[in-house]
């Protein structure tokens, strides 16, 4: 079908195309469709054929038709008569476009008898529309041929030229068959044909006479008439008896009347507009009327002369005769005058003028209807000349006259046209007649002014007339006695002057002075007196208004009311014509609410003044809605609420409201009556007053108003009574605008507490009430009532039909209910609305199968757009199965979609939404979305599935849209392709492995996909059609998540290809620059107005962030691998990143700005290599800094936390660049600033959370959480990353000169070290604690910045706080030591950066802190103590750290001996006590590896985690790792092993440092006789057993050599690399090595140290034996002896030199210099101890 598509269009879809609903909308492609269409045009209804033998031999012979179709077309053409290959093609257009079911199910149809039978008459019904649908084409063409303003006129008028004479003759003869044709049988058709069948084609036959009439008419308004075609029509005319003489209209029924008075009219208005009145009178003023057609055609004067005295039976007949009489009248006067007068006579008992209004009014309004304007311009001709012609009093009443009149006026431009014309030629008489009873009659002028009305230059006319009246006429049954007259009682003089009006005092009113002339006519009334006296008639209607006031109570009310409505419709007609004029007309609407308010509230209100007021306020209240809202509220019109709302509830109950005069007219009146026009008003006049916005305490005032409706009148409207047909759509569709309005509101900000408003008002009840439920019942009415109510309209397709107003009601009713959703407030609980709208029904009656039915609606493409849209709100909110509602009949509804969706002319709005829908779809409706996908299984082999497309897969059609060589055509405009792009990335995200897997495989997929990448953009500023970013950002996204979910090696080559062109194409580049310069052009517009496409270009953004983050894992597959490349994407993310953030002010640029951070911190994070030969990065992010800390804080949070980041990735890549940053003063003040801020910020919010704390807890758990959302430590806030940046600063500030001066400045430390003092003793805000604690291990590195530290209080802050981040065991065991993983931040973290706070500032302050550092080791003497005794129970890296930092203090405070000594003397015993056990700790934990790693094993659970990085990478394979788990678990335990090794190592050699401390210097107590040796204890045992792992056994001179022993041959290993043990060679690098051998090597000098200096302490104590003394030198003497040749063995093959003094600070030992005769200094002093107790 979609092949032939182009050739056999439908008559429809041609007239889709020609109104300009198709997608083929450029002028040339409408051209392209009435060049291939303009003969079939011409045809007419010709162009369906009857049956013939020929035809259906072609159709047998036609191979392309299958059988089955070509069999039911033979059955389609016998019901039909129509032409066998015709028949087909009606078939297959109606299978393309209205069959409701799927291709499959139509096979079964077609065999099976009854459904068969059913598809028949929808066809003949289809065909019926075809044919309709074929001559509006035609009327389009000739109703638009002419007009300027019309898109198409240029091709229109092209057509119409080609179809010319030929057309009527067609078209005539077409008539005639028509009128003339037989009625069919079932003999004749087969047994289809019954009488509703016989009755349908009777009406379908009235219906195509209609339309060819009405083409005929439009036809001859154009081109002329000549006087035989005319003579031929009024035969043809009277044969049929314009149309009330059918063949058949022994069919007619009551339903029929409206097309038959239709066809009369028609046939009446061509044969007037073919006598060509307007140009006979034209002729007739210049006198030459011999110039006229029938000015020299006598005999068909005479012909039809004779023919139309036998007229005037009929209606019809009434203008044809006195139009007929105007054209003999004028041409021949004398020749025929007895004819003329009884034609004429005739003409009036037919009560013409009546009828012209009649007929005008059946035509219907002037709209947009061309035919009825054309009509009113034709009769215009006519009554003119009629007028101008004869005298008005042989026309009959003058009141018919003015009303046929006014229903001419109302065509658009007759206004103008009158009042270019004389007031003494055609109407301008009437309104002269109308004149001269003013205002003795009031109405008639009014009436035909308020005609006169159409525009602002005949509203000013208008105004000046009223304003300038000259004459007054009175009526007088009897003569005044105020006035003196002639003798012959024609003229009267006033004698006194005379108020017109009976009003109080002071009131506006009328004064007529004394000595006013009158002429006076006597007449059957009396005295008709027409005073020449000049008025402002404004001011009379002022002073009539103003009366009924007075009389309203009275009996005269009435009729002063039928005065007063003429004025008001007046002044409605004027304001809303022209509003300049309204100031002029203050003193009469001013009068309004007055009025409103006394008529509405007596016995039995006037309703059609009451609703002309109404009108005029609406009008009124367009402009000024707080002026009219606030006079209105004093009437009592409206309802009012008698006590303040205050809640939902109350407002809901409606308790308290009153319903306001209004309301009880309603009741009372207007329901009983079935007359609505207050009704309307009110609805009109609400919905006005909400969209004039008039802020909430008003829209407070208009609830009970809107609560009436959504009570009282939404929920029963439909059971009302109604006289008039048409008028309870009209105020459905009224109550739902209203609340639409409502619904588009603007919010003014959050509503005050719990009054509701007009909104959360509105929401509540649609979602919670009746009202909600009478929406639903309107979405309701189905696709097909409304065709049905569509078909019956006799006119052909106006715009203010019934059908029209039910279509708007129910777009009306989708669109409240979407915003109803769209706004209800989130819960948990289903409302009634929601529940009635997802039901499921029996039979497929549920509300979801309603919905997506409307998408079988052709007529308004807007409404099953909107009804999608509901669906796809519906689909995403509501907990249901679209699929199962959809029951049976989702594959029909599924093809109808997608048969819509392939459509080359369908409208683009409604492809859209469709892809839309199903774009939701592929997330919340799983069964919906397969049903789209149609995938079917391809047999394959064995487990696995492969895909294919069905024929019915959606997929199909969005690969077409994106296929690169459709873009630009008509049927794939931007949007669409954006929308099936926008589908296909659902796809991805929602992981549809099944339709993925079937797309990338598609040939040229890729490359399609990725052309949008490939072209160019307009600039930022010329962009025209936004969606076109989306487009690329879809685009992007989906190789994103492609690129990301797929292995690499198993990628597409396509997709490889297509990254590989985008890298070679330098596009990287390009869009790096295009992102850039849109962030760049938000920033520089957001000042001046708004960006019209900011969302999309923050997709744009977000997906290009997206591939850029991807490329920092996947350069390899994603091609960008080269430097330079990286660093122009890095520099334009840092330029884009700062255009952004540097307008604080604007909150879409701080959008974009913290968007482009996160990216800037990964690249800077990812691209370490790029950023280091970066240009500078500090100075523009420095700026970055600034800008952000001025703008708003809650905004901004996490962009100050990644501008932070960035500064100090970039500090620690590039450093100060080797030289100083200009910044760094200003950078260093920023953040100083924000430190105190958050310091003191924190100091608040912990204090908060204390008190919450104190609270008693009453296990409320809500409270918790608000203390948790009030407390901002967190590990990347702001305040811990400043205090980074901070650190990191004061590192690239080596002589801390910045620092000093921004410390004067800002009072940092304080509002640090109180923060850090409060965080201790809560134990709370441990990241913030941590980060502190590191900035002033930093700052305590140089003099003066330890001097600040110390200056500040940093030991009050510490000291005694501290002790409550660790709980000393009352016990003594060593549970207070966690084996967490070393680096997570934790307290004992805390204390341990504590203890190095504490080594640093005691390192540099020396002596100036000796005293604090006293203080500190006193009080955490416990835990130190503690810690170095640990060390033998748990052997965790972070016990071992403790350790490790606790012995490095003590390190320090060992240079401090005498002072400690002092202070602590216990202390100092028992610490060194500590450390020789520790030393012997060490000694054996080292010697001992077997037994190291069974403790590892057992105490620590598992020695994995210890491991640096012993977690296996998460991307390897698992059976690889299944094999190689036990070789990787090995290698993990040696690395643990390892580290647990060095730290013993570190402490042991720290241990042996201090320990130096504590004992005698060497040569001082070799060489100085009278040195006091009670100053140094004895630390170690005369014992030389090799030491033990046992708390007993006290540590002896055997330790110190086992210690020695052990570094050797650890010495050992290292040097030669044995694989068998230390795997050092595995693990380590050499610059490792090398520092291991230097630590192996001062441990082994200070433990010679210490042996020797307390070997000599021995000898020389005299408490010691002589024999001891003696065992001691042989026992050294032997093992030194050996441990020497071990040594020389060692350093003849090149050992390390003695340590490197930077690996660990200590004093040097003597003799640490190096020599140069290869022997070791400290191996000198052995020999030399050795030599010395040999002696």
């Amino acid at each position: 079908m979609a092949d032939s598509e182009m050739y056999v269009r439908s008559s429809r879809e041609l007239w889709t195309i020609l109104l300009g609903r198709s997608a083929l909308r450029e002028p040339a492609q409408i051209e392209e469709e009435l060049d291939r269409n303009w003969e079939r045009l011409l045809q007419g209804l010709c162009y369906y054929k009857t049956p013939s033998s020929s035809a259906a031999e072609k159709l047998k012979a036609d191979k392309g038709v299958a059988q089955p179709l070509k069999d039911f077309g033979l059955r389609i053409s016998k019901l039909l008569g129509l032409d066998q290959q015709q028949s087909v093609q009606i078939l297959q257009c109606y299978l393309q476009e209205d069959y409701r079911g799927t291709r499959n199910t139509l096979k079964d149809v077609l065999q099976d008898e009854r459904p068969s039978q059913a598809l028949l008459l929808k066809i003949a019904d289809y065909y019926y529309e075809e044919r309709v649908c074929h001559l509006r084409c035609v009327l389009l063409l000739l109703t638009y041929f002419q007009d300027e303003r019309h898109p198409y006129r240029v091709e229109y008028s092209n057509c119409v030229n080609k179809l010319e004479k030929d057309l009527v003759n067609n078209y005539q003869k077409q008539f005639e068959t028509l009128f003339k044709a037989e009625s069919p049988t079932w003999e004749t058709h087969g047994n289809l044909m019954t009488e509703r069948q016989v009755s349908r084609w009777f009406l379908q036959c009235l219906r195509e006479q209609s339309l060819l009439l009405e083409i005929l008419f439009l036809y001859y308004a154009y081109f002329e008439m000549g006087p035989g075609d005319l003579l031929s029509f009024t035969k043809m005319f009277k044969e049929q008896g314009f149309g009330l003489r059918q063949t058949n209209r022994h069919l007619v029924d009551k339903s029929m009347d409206a097309l038959v008075d239709r066809i009369g009219y028609f046939s009446c208005l061509i044969l007037v507009e073919g006598m060509d009145i307007d140009f006979l009178h034209k002729c007739a003023l210049e006198d030459r009327t011999e110039q006229h057609q029938f000015s020299n055609t006598p005999a068909i004067s005479k012909e039809m002369d004779q023919m139309l005295l036998t007229f005037g039976d009929i209606p019809h007949h009434g203008p044809v005769l006195l139009a007929w009489v105007l054209l003999r009248h004028t041409l021949s006067p004398d020749e025929s005058s007895p004819v003329i007068r009884r034609i004429g006579n005739t003409s009036l008992q037919l009560g013409v003028f009546q009828y012209l209004t009649t007929m005008l009014q059946g035509l219907g309004g002037t709209g947009n209807n061309c035919t009825a304007s054309t009509a009113r311009m034709c009769i215009y001709g006519l009554l003119s000349f009629v007028i101008t012609s004869f005298e008005e009093e042989t026309l009959g009443s003058q009141q018919h006259l003015i009303n046929a009149a006014c229903e001419v006026l109302s065509a658009p431009s007759l206004a103008e046209l009158f009042w270019e014309t004389k007031p003494t030629m055609g109407l301008g008489m009437i309104l002269d007649s109308a004149m001269g009873m003013f205002p003795h009659k009031t109405g008639m002028l009014l009436q035909l002014l308020t005609a006169l009305l159409s525009d602002k230059s005949t509203a000013k006319k208008v105004y000046i007339f009223l304003d300038k009246m000259s004459f007054y006429t009175e009526v007088y049954k009897t003569k005044p006695n105020d006035v003196i007259s002639r003798d012959d009682e024609t003229l009267w003089r006033r004698q006194a002057p005379k108020l017109l009006y009976p009003l109080g005092l002071g009131q506006t009113n009328l004064r007529m002075p004394q000595g006013v002339l009158g002429q006076v006519a006597v007449g059957e009334q009396g005295y008709v007196v027409r005073w020449d006296y000049s008025y402002s008639a404004w001011i009379l209607f002022t002073c009539e208004i103003e009366m009924l006031l007075h009389v309203v109570s009275t009996a005269d009310v009435i009729l002063h009311c039928e005065r007063v409505k003429p004025i008001l419709d007046l002044v409605h007609k004027m304001i809303s014509t022209d509003w300049t004029v309204s100031d002029c007309l203050l003193p009469l609407t001013s009068r309004i609410y007055m009025l409103l308010q006394r008529l509405t509230s007596v016995i039995n209100p006037p309703v059609d003044v009451i609703a002309s007021c109404a009108n005029c306020l609406i009008v009124l209240a367009a402009r000024m809605p707080g002026k009219v809202w606030s006079s209105l509220h004093h009437t009592g019109f409206l309802p009012f609420a008698s006590s303040p709302l205050t809640n939902m509830a109350q407002s809901i109950s409606a308790e308290g409201m009153k319903a306001g005069n209004y309301g009880n007219l309603l009741v009372l009146i207007e329901q009983p009556r079935g007359e609505y026009a207050v009704t309307i008003a009110f609805l009109r006049l609400v919905t006005t007053l909400v969209k004039g916005q008039l802020g909430s305490t008003q829209d407070k005032g208009l609830i009970p108003c809107v609560l009436l409706v959504l009570k009282e009148m939404l929920p029963t409207y439909h059971k009302w009574r109604y006289n008039t047909h048409g008028v309870r759509e009209r105020i459905g569709c009224l109550i739902l605008e209203l609340v639409h309005a409502i619904l588009n509101l603007s919010p003014e900000g959050e509503a005050s507490g719990s009054t509701p408003t007009l909104q959360s008002l509105c929401i509540y009840s649609l979602a919670n009430t009746e009202a909600g439920q009478a929406v639903v019942n309107i979405m309701g009415v189905g696709v097909d009532t409304i065709d049905v109510v569509l078909a019956a309209q006799p006119s052909s397709g106006g715009s203010e039909g019934p059908g029209q107003i039910l279509i708007q009601t129910v777009k009306l009713a989708f669109s409240v209910t979407n915003n109803v959703i769209r706004l209800k407030p989130p819960s948990s609980a289903v409302s009634p609305l929601e529940q009635a709208l997802t039901q499921h029904g029996g039979h497929g009656s549920n509300l979801i199968a309603v919905l997506a039915k409307y998408i079988y609606h052709k007529h308004d493409p807007a409404l099953p757009r909107l009804a999608i849209q509901l669906l796809k709100r519906l689909a995403t909110v509501a907990p249901m199965s679209v699929y199962a509602c959809l029951g049976g009949d989702a594959a029909a509804i599924r093809d109808a979609f997608l048969t819509r969706l392939q459509s080359r002319t369908e409208d683009m709005r409604i492809k859209v939404m469709i892809l839309e829908f199903l774009t939701v779809a592929v997330e919340t409706q799983p069964g919906l979305i397969e049903l789209f996908l149609n995938l079917e299984v391809k047999d394959g082999a064995e487990g696995s599935k492969e895909f294919l497309l069905g024929e019915w897969s959606c997929l199909q059609v969005v690969l077409d849209l994106i296929d690169s060589r459709q873009q630009g055509k008509y049927w794939c405009p931007p949007l669409l392709h954006r929308a099936a792009l926008a589908f296909l990335h659902a796809l991805w995200q929602d992981r549809r492995d099944s339709a993925i897997s079937v797309l990338r495989t598609k040939e040229r997929f890729w490359e399609n996909l990725t052309t949008p990448l490939f072209g160019t953009l307009p600039a930022p500023s010329d962009i025209t059609e936004p969606c076109v970013l989306e487009t690329c950002a879809f685009v992007m996204k989906i190789i994103g998540l492609e690129i990301y979910y797929v292995v690499s090696g198993s990628l597409e080559r396509s997709l490889k290809d297509a990254l590989q062109k985008f890298s070679s194409g330098r596009r990287y580049e390009y869009w790096s620059q295009y992102v850039m310069s849109l962030v760049v052009h938000v920033a520089e517009t957001e000042e001046e107005e708004g960006v019209h496409s900011f969302s999309e270009t923050q997709m744009v953004i977000s997906a290009w962030r997206m591939l850029l983050i991807l490329s920092t894992s996947h350069s390899d597959v994603m091609q960008l691998k080269e430097d330079s490349a990286r660093l122009k994407l890095f520099m334009d993310v840092l330029d884009g990143t700062k255009a952004a953030l540097l307008v604080p002010m604007s909150v879409p640029c701080l959008r974009l700005g913290s968007m482009m951070a996160t990216l800037l911190l990964i690249l800077l994070k990812q691209w370490r290599s790029v950023v280091a030969t970066a240009p500078d990065v500090l100075a523009p992010l420095s700026l970055i800094l600034e800008s952000v800390l001025q703008a708003d804080q809650q905004l901004m949070e996490s962009t100050k936390a990644k501008v932070f980041s960035a500064l100090i990735s970039a500090l620690q890549i590039q450093g100060l660049n080797g030289g100083e940053i200009s910044q760094l003063p200003q950078l260093l003040l920023c953040v100083c600033e924000t430190v105190q801020d958050e310091a003191l910020a924190l100091i608040d919010s912990t204090r908060h959370a204390a008190q919450v704390r104190d609270v008693p807890d009453d296990k409320d758990s809500m409270e918790t959480d608000a203390v948790r959302s009030f407390q901002k430590d967190q590990r990347d806030g702001v305040c811990v990353l400043a205090l980074h940046l901070a650190k990191e600063l004061c590192r690239a500030d080596e002589d801390g000169e910045h620092w000093v001066l921004v410390m004067r400045k800002i009072p940092a430390l304080h509002s640090i070290l109180s923060a850090l003092e409060l965080s201790l003793r809560s134990k709370q805000n441990l990241y913030f604690t941590e980060a502190a604690l590191h900035l002033l291990l930093t700052l305590a590195r140089t003099p003066q910045g330890a001097a600040a530290v110390a200056g500040a209080g940093v030991i009050q802050s510490i000291c005694l706080p501290l002790l409550s981040v660790y709980e000393v065991p009352s016990n003594g065991a060593s549970q207070g030591f966690s084996r967490k993983s070393q680096d997570a931040p934790c307290w004992p973290g805390v204390y341990r950066l504590s203890m190095s706070l504490m080594e640093i500032l005691l390192k540099t302050l020396r002596y100036n802190f000796i005293n604090e550092a006293l203080d500190f080791v006193g009080v955490h003497q416990e835990r130190i103590l503690q810690c170095l005794n640990a060390v033998r129970t748990v052997q965790s890296l972070v016990c071992l750290d403790e350790a490790d930092h606790t012995v490095g203090f003590l390190l320090q405070l060992s240079s401090f001996c005498k002072e400690w000594q002092f202070h602590l003397p216990h202390l100092l015993r028992d610490v060194q006590i500590n450390l020789c056990y520790l030393c012997q700790t060490c000694t054996y934990l080292l010697h001992s590896r077997n037994m190291l790693h069974h403790y590892l094993q057992a105490k620590n659970g598992e020695a994995l985690p210890s491991g640096p990085r012993a977690q296996r990478d998460p991307q390897t394979p698992s059976k690889a790792a299944a094999e190689g788990g036990g070789g990787e678990r090995e290698e993990a335990e040696q690395k643990a092993l390892l580290a647990v090794q060095c730290s013993l190592l570190k402490i042991l050699s720290k241990t042996l440092a201090t320990l130096q401390h504590f004992t005698p210097d060497c040569c001082q107590i070799m060489l100085d006789q009278c040195m006091d040796l009670a100053e140094y204890r004895t630390l170690f045992v005369l014992s030389f057993t090799t030491s033990a792992f046992d708390a007993d056994v006290a540590p002896s001179f055997g330790t110190l050599l086992a210690t020695i022993n052990v570094a050797l041959s650890m010495l050992g290993e290292v040097e030669k690399k044995e694989p068998a043990s230390l795997s050092v060679a595995s693990l380590a690098s050499s610059e490792e090595t090398q520092a291991l051998k230097s630590l192996l090597m001062f441990t082994m000098e200070n433990c010679f140290y210490v042996l020797i200096s307390q070997a000599v302490r021995c000898l020389k104590d005299p408490s010691i034996a002589p024999r001891d003394k003696q065992r001691l030198k042989q026992e050294l003497g032997s093992e030194l002896s050996t441990l020497l040749s071990s040594l020389s063995r060692h350093f003849r093959r090149g050992a390390p030199s003695s340590p490197a003094s930077s690996l660990l600070p200590s004093p040097q030992p003597p003799g640490a210099k190096a020599s140069h005769e290869g022997q070791e200094p400290f191996i000198q002093l052995v020999q030399a101890f050795v030599r010395h107790i040999q002696r």
